[in-house]
């Protein structure tokens, strides 16, 4: 079974290089054969000279600004069966690979594995805010997946079998650009497998979005949109505050 790590990464020079020395790292610890493509998304400072100072990373091109497109493009250019979709804010702890090979070693019918996000950069009261949040998500999750048969995935930390989800259609282009695209990705994944969200996969993540936004305004933001996209198949809204830098 072989695993590809696609990175979205538009400026992050600041973030890039410790992302992918944590996925580097990882893959020392486990015996799976792997790739790493950085999906360079219009950067206009240095995140293509960071990556090409991995030599085990592939560098992809993708001139349209966007977290879909990014994704998408690294997708298209992806060899694995599995793709491992991270940002580039983001670093594994140790374990995350084993934990994840487990779950689909265990279960054929798996098709999407995900988990939450751990701010390592905040506050002591952020990171129990968060924690609320996610076991709020979970009671719907567990809903939503005995009734509908929907899961839920965690953008920036998931895991999908490649054939599956481009025979489910892939992202969606179109509909979505940022809030509800990790939503989309699990409802279009909901006919052709399981889809799991467990606490046992965490990833490290910088809490810039929050430090810009404060914590209410994303909170409200990621639940209505995951809302309208489980129900509507659509995002309640298109913008949003790019925190990256320009």
């Amino acid at each position: 079974m072989k695993i590809s790590f696609v990175i979205p990464a538009y400026n992050e020079e600041k973030y890039l290089g410790g992302c992918l020395e944590s996925i580097i790292k990882e893959l020392g610890t486990v015996d799976v054969q792997a790739e790493i493509i950085v999906v360079n998304n219009a950067s206009c400072d240095g995140t293509a000279a960071v990556a090409a100072k991995f030599p085990k990373v592939r560098i992809v091109d993708e001139s349209r600004k966007g977290l879909v497109y990014a994704r998408a493009a690294g997708l298209n250019a992806a060899s694995g069966e599995l793709i491992a979709n991270v940002d580039a804010d983001t670093i594994m702890p140790v374990g995350w690979l084993g934990t994840a090979l487990k779950f689909f070693n265990a279960d054929q019918q798996l098709v999407g594995l995900s988990g939450p996000h751990i701010f390592y950069d905040a506050p002591a009261s952020v990171r129990f805010f968060t924690h609320l949040f996610y076991y709020t998500g979970y009671v719907s999750y567990l809903v939503n997946r005995l009734f509908f048969g929907i899961g839920m995935i965690q953008g920036g930390n998931f895991i999908i079998k490649k054939t599956a989800f481009e025979q489910a259609g892939g992202y969606d282009t179109e509909n979505f650009v940022f809030y509800g695209e990790d939503t989309a990705v699990a409802r279009r994944l909901a006919g052709a497998g399981k889809v799991v969200f467990t606490f046992k996969l965490p990833i490290y993540a910088s809490a810039r979005r929050i430090k810009k936004e404060g914590i209410l305004k994303p909170a409200l933001y990621y639940a209505a949109n995951f809302f309208s996209t489980l129900i509507f198949n659509r995002p309640v809204n298109k913008k949003y505050t790019d925190v990256r830098p320009r």
